[in-house]
């Protein structure tokens, strides 16, 4: 078996089909990513500011020593980045529960009813007969035709 080449490998690689739909999932989840600090930064977190009586995270931090060039722990954007996170963890998580029950709709296929019965069983000898039968026809008997 030949080894094939750097280049070679590189444009099987490259066109395979999941490799432009992941280039393409990237670039939508970076510009759903701007949707969603929106959303943190725009609604939730004033919202939580608003319960919590003016709280702003994006403010807490903890200066590490003195001077104007001191480095700051900024706790507070770590906090905010963590709802961040959970946020876009949730919604990502209901757009493909959403998804997924979409597609298990549409690949269900319609309940079939039970076909008729075509045959009934002898009450004398216990054989299985055509359902139309008003005789058995492997014990002779006489048959209430129903």
């Amino acid at each position: 078996m030949a080894k094939k080449g750097f280049i070679a490998e590189f444009k099987e690689f490259i066109s395979r089909g999941n490799v432009m739909d992941m280039a393409v999932g990237v670039i939508i989840g970076g510009a759903f990513q701007a949707i969603i600090n929106s959303l943190v930064n725009d609604v939730v977190m004033p919202l939580i500011s608003l319960l919590t009586g003016g709280l702003d995270f994006s403010a807490w931090k903890i200066i590490l020593g003195s001077g104007e060039n001191a480095p700051v722990l900024a706790y507070g954007s770590f906090i905010t980045a963590v709802i961040n996170f959970l946020l876009m963890a949730l919604v990502i998580f209901t757009f493909i529960k959403v998804m997924n029950n979409l597609a298990a709709k549409a690949l269900k296929k319609p309940e079939e009813e039970p076909a008729a019965a075509t045959t009934k069983i002898c009450p004398f000898c216990k054989t299985e007969i055509s359902i139309e039968a008003s005789r058995c026809p492997n014990c002779t008997s006489h048959l209430e035709i129903e």
